[in-house]
């Protein structure tokens, strides 16, 4: 499944603001298939922002990285304040944070063909470690794994054992020139599992005692919590390759 749009503007500029890549390529990745992005409501900008003239824009502000946010309701995930920013965030389900001297928030939306990015006031989230992250989900997974196996997943539901016996065969996530190897495993996993988590909640299921059911929604809530958390970790991280 694709990144989110919060996702890949938050890796591909940290990726510019690294030196990896220029803000053509940031725009190109980050529009994908969309006609046009704009940015609005950005400080002392007399108009809307293209989606190229962004990087510069966050250069001129010093030390300014950017952090994804994955917020779900009951787990705000990237998120620090202030409340009307959170809300909305969740309400999206994304969001990107320019953590700096005065941390400005970026709330993407659709107005016909057209992704807006509303800029507003936030506030600097804790970013998760990327590694302790990615440690994390290796964990979850394989306990997931066994437990979809032991609910007998395979059953009623066959593309979620081809997802996960077929991970090399995936298309290649859309990243920058230059990230490291484990970063791309990790979110490659990442996105595998948010796929997985999708398509067995598309459906009940063939848990059929509540025993069962609680089973599974405990092993889907930790495979999403552990795959959004990888995936805003190592976005929001410095990736320059060693």
């Amino acid at each position: 499944m694709p990144l989110p749009r919060s996702a890949l503007l938050t890796l591909w500029l940290n990726a510019v603001l690294d030196g990896r890549v220029g803000p053509d390529d940031f725009a190109a990745a980050v529009r994908d298939q969309d006609p046009q992005h704009l940015v609005l409501d950005w400080p002392e900008s007399s108009g809307p922002l293209q989606l190229e003239q962004l990087p510069a824009q966050v250069r001129r502000i010093d030390g300014v990285r950017a952090a994804l946010a994955l917020p779900v309701p009951g787990d705000p995930l990237g998120l620090a304040g202030p409340a009307d920013f959170n809300a909305a965030a969740v309400e999206l389900g994304e969001a990107v944070v320019l953590v700096g001297p005065r941390p400005l928030g970026l709330l993407p939306g659709l107005d016909a063909r057209t992704v807006i990015w509303e800029t507003r006031a936030a506030q600097a989230p804790v970013e998760p470690d990327p590694y302790e992250a990615s440690r994390q989900l290796r964990q979850v997974l394989l306990h997931a794994t066994a437990e979809l196996v032991r609910l007998d997943v395979a059953s009623w539901q066959p593309e979620i054992p081809d997802l996960l016996l077929n991970l090399e065969h995936r298309p290649a996530l859309p990243l920058p020139a230059q990230t490291p190897p484990r970063a791309v495993e990790a979110l490659e996993r990442a996105d595998l599992c948010l796929e997985i988590v999708d398509l067995a909640r598309a459906e009940d299921g063939g848990a059929v005692t509540s025993f069962e059911i609680a089973a599974r929604s405990r092993c889907l809530d930790d495979l999403d919590v552990a795959a959004r958390r990888a995936v805003v970790a190592f976005c929001s991280a410095s990736l320059i390759a060693p």
